[in-house]
């Protein structure tokens, strides 16, 4: 027969073990909570969000839009999100420590812009670096601008003017193996993407929703367009890209998990083009191959699932062989508006997909 060792103790000692701790014994609870984020920010003394990068001489350089506080009220349209300013930071390497070049173009320095210095992204032509950002005009109306530099880390000296023929957010630019440049912007609700036709700002439309398609109907995708020589102008009028299912059908504008929101990013990996973008109200960021620069792109999957945080924004960029996601949180703040860039590895599979991420632990 086993015994139970309790029942052997002495009486004192079984007293002592069976009775109350004095306060002096009484250790206090600890109470531990992990960590729930896989990767940490990688800027901390700043708030940063909707990070592009970039490799230009071996260097590895963001450009994030700079979040900060706001009087603005918060609403569907993103008034909270009022950025005046951008900062370049820069990384020597995956695991160095980020400089921030401070201060390279603020909201005064744009003669046409009146507020809400949104996601930026930049391109290098031949020694010369474009700055390329969306901006409300003295007309409350989103533009694309394009400021100009010496240096990846600037300081950008503004064009006086936006882009003619731009419109909407999130500009970024793709340097194609023949050398040349395409911009892909575009977002709904507050980005006014639906508001336009044909290019024309449709005046009346009230609301974030206003001027969508309905449900059933194809999804408003992107818009692409060819840079000019300069880089500060297009070649073309601007194109809208479609983005298609697996059986070649348009994705409907009901279909939230998968249709594009905001925030298109194309890369090229092997002779393939990737559209990645955000789903916006469903928080993924998705992607879409397709065999050149203007699509159609067909769905194909998740990047990236959702983060901490109403917004979600990337970029995608190969690094000394391998590739990173750049994307955001709110990790710092615990707030949508006051976000934080982090950065991880990305993986392309043999087929050709990619190897979806999971920002938190599951």
């Amino acid at each position: 027969m086993k015994h139970n060792p309790i029942y052997l103790m002495p009486l004192a000692m079984l007293l002592a073990y069976c009775g109350p701790k004095t306060e002096t014994q009484q250790e206090p609870v600890e109470t531990v909570t992990e960590n729930p984020f896989v990767n940490p920010p990688i800027v901390s003394h700043v708030y940063t969000a909707d990070p592009s990068a970039h490799v230009f001489d071996g260097k590895l350089y963001i450009y994030p839009s700079h979040d900060v506080e706001s009087a603005a009220a918060q609403d569907d349209m993103g008034s909270h999100f009022d950025m005046k300013d951008y900062h370049v930071f820069s990384m020597d390497s995956p695991s160095s420590e980020v400089t921030d070049h401070g201060k390279v173009l603020a909201l005064e320095d744009v003669p046409w812009a009146s507020r809400q210095l949104w996601a930026p992204d930049a391109a290098e032509k031949d020694g010369k670096y474009y700055l390329y950002y969306p901006a409300k005009d003295k007309q409350d109306v989103f533009r694309i601008g394009v400021a100009v530099a010496d240096n990846p880390a600037g300081p950008f000296k503004a064009e006086p003017e936006p882009i003619k023929g731009s419109y909407s957010i999130d500009p970024s630019v793709l340097k194609d193996a023949d050398g040349n440049y395409y911009l892909y912007a575009g977002g709904i609700w507050g980005g006014q993407l639906q508001r336009f036709k044909n290019g024309k700002y449709q005046e009346g439309l009230t609301g974030p929703t206003a001027g969508l398609p309905a449900d059933s109907l194809p999804a408003l995708g992107p818009y692409v367009a060819k840079l000019s020589a300069d880089m500060k102008s297009f070649s073309e009028t601007p194109k809208e890209i479609k983005i298609l299912d697996e059986s070649g059908n348009p994705i409907l504008a009901g279909d939230n998990n998968r249709r594009f929101f905001e925030a298109a990013w194309v890369h090229k990996y092997g002779d393939k083009y990737y559209l990645s973008y955000s789903t916006g109200d469903t928080h993924f960021i998705a992607y879409a191959i397709a065999d050149n620069p203007y699509g159609p792109f067909t769905y194909k999957g998740i990047v990236l699932h959702p983060v901490q945080g109403w917004t979600n924004h990337h970029s995608i960029v190969e690094w000394n062989g391998k590739w990173y996601l750049f994307y955001h949180d709110t990790e710092l703040s615990g707030e949508t508006h006051l976000r934080n860039i982090k950065m991880t590895e990305l993986v392309h599979k043999e087929d050709g997909t990619i190897e979806p991420i999971f920002p938190m632990k599951k």
